[in-house]
């Protein structure tokens, strides 16, 4: 069934559906829920901790119909996840941090198998110097590895994209497993009033369950899984290669799948998220100021003061990740004159932010297109679970409207929270 199409004709009116109010993690467990997923793997790690303990509630309670294995380590977790979905399962996990970093090995291992796992990254900031709390730091480090990454900004939002990403994950056209990525602390721990959808509307929406339908594990139809391929003699290298094409094939069509989703969210349910990238107030914006997950509302709001200030400015928020939605973004930036780029992470190598890094490559596209390069500088905040405040936006603004000006563009990151 293309995602695109119905399975039943929606209503006039959206789906009704029931108001509750939950943390971010509860949320995201009751999206799993409504998913309906056939087995569950979990280990606990803050921030994250609350989600798998609501889960296997769900679970326990008779609310949610799945096997669960609570493993010894995250490592074991997604390789019981990986026989799972290698035999037809529907399967789903949640982790962060340290724990993110202890199942590298499998997690590399999940997207070149094309195994649609969904797991949710409740994101955290680096173990060194130790901490606990939220931050990009995680997810931005594991940006390559070849899932599907898309942020929240909302409690609301991470409900109903943890259910989107199974039917995402599982399209045809795609067959990789998907982050849905949630603030630590700020998303998952604060509270807010949702709207829970009805379970027969979901099923309806998600349709019939078809997972792994190229691989699934049978005793009476053997096969051997992720044979060692490559070297330099017989057919190892066209069959690698033909692999990793394969695999950035469904990223690359992942970015219209997502769109189909979300549009089909928006007609069943009524809540529209922009499934790329969101313009707020960008129709007649000089300069744009561009955000990631949670500090989004922070960013709008700062940007409705400095428009009764009567600043012509923008924002773009990015949804998806990865893949990085280049076309979508530069459709958003072409007809600003100056970027002001937060992140809520570290880009060691380049010495700035991931998002700001990825922006370039897209700026510069824009600049093959249009003969100018966009001058853009790039914005460190929210380290370690800081606040990113209205105030610290409003830095962020003057900044930029001042590339507007002929200042200069610094090479060095301008860091939001260094005098806090």
């Amino acid at each position: 069934m293309s995602t695109s199409t119905l399975e039943k004709p929606p209503s006039s009116a959206p789906a009704k559906q029931k108001v509750i109010l939950v943390e971010g993690n509860e949320a995201a467990a009751l999206g799993v829920a409504l998913a309906r997923p056939d087995m569950v793997a979990v280990y606990p790690i803050t921030p994250q901790s609350s989600l798998v303990e609501h889960v296997a509630k769900l679970i326990a309670d008779g609310k949610m119909d799945a096997d669960i294995v609570d493993a010894e380590g995250e490592h074991s977790v997604l390789s019981v996840l990986q026989g799972g979905a290698l035999a037809g399962a529907r399967t789903y996990t949640a982790t962060c941090g340290p724990g993110l970093a202890f199942m590298f090995e499998p997690y590399f291992r999940t997207s070149g198998m094309r195994l649609p796992i969904v797991m949710s990254i409740v994101t955290r900031d680096g173990i060194t110097p130790q901490s606990v709390w939220g931050g990009h730091q995680d997810a931005m480090t594991v940006r390559e590895v070849g899932w599907v990454q898309v942020y929240c900004e909302t409690v609301q939002e991470v409900l109903d994209t943890t259910i989107m990403a199974f039917k995402i994950a599982e399209h045809h056209d795609v067959m990789l497993p998907v982050n849905v990525c949630l603030d630590g602390n700020y998303l998952s721990y604060g509270t807010s009033r949702v709207e829970l959808p009805d379970q027969a509307e979901v099923d309806a929406f998600m349709g019939d369950k078809n997972v792994n339908w190229h691989v699934a594990l049978d005793p009476l139809r053997p096969m051997a899984v992720d044979p060692l391929t490559g070297g330099s003699s017989g057919k190892g290298p066209s069959t690698f290669v033909r692999y990793r094409k394969g695999q950035c094939k469904g990223m690359q069509n992942s970015l219209r799948v997502i769109e189909d989703v979300h549009e089909e969210w928006a007609v069943r349910f009524g809540r529209r998220y922009a499934p790329l990238v969101e313009d707020y107030r960008m129709e007649d914006a000089e300069f744009a100021i561009m955000t990631l997950g949670s500090m989004s509302g922070a960013g709008k709001d700062a940007i409705d003061e400095a428009r009764d200030a009567g600043k012509r400015v923008g924002l773009i928020k990015l949804k998806t990740f990865s893949p990085f939605p280049v076309e979508a973004l530069i459709k958003s930036l072409k007809n600003i004159q100056a970027l002001g780029v937060v992140d809520r992470s570290v880009g060691f190598r380049w010495n700035c932010g991931p998002m700001y890094q990825e922006t370039l490559g897209a700026l510069y596209r824009l600049g093959q297109a249009t003969g100018k390069m966009l001058p853009a500088q790039s914005f460190i905040g929210g380290l370690a679970g800081a606040d990113i405040t209205t105030a610290h936006f409003h830095r962020v603004i003057d900044a930029t409207e001042a590339l507007l000006g002929g200042a200069t563009m610094s090479t060095e990151p301008v860091w939001l929270n260094e005098k806090d």
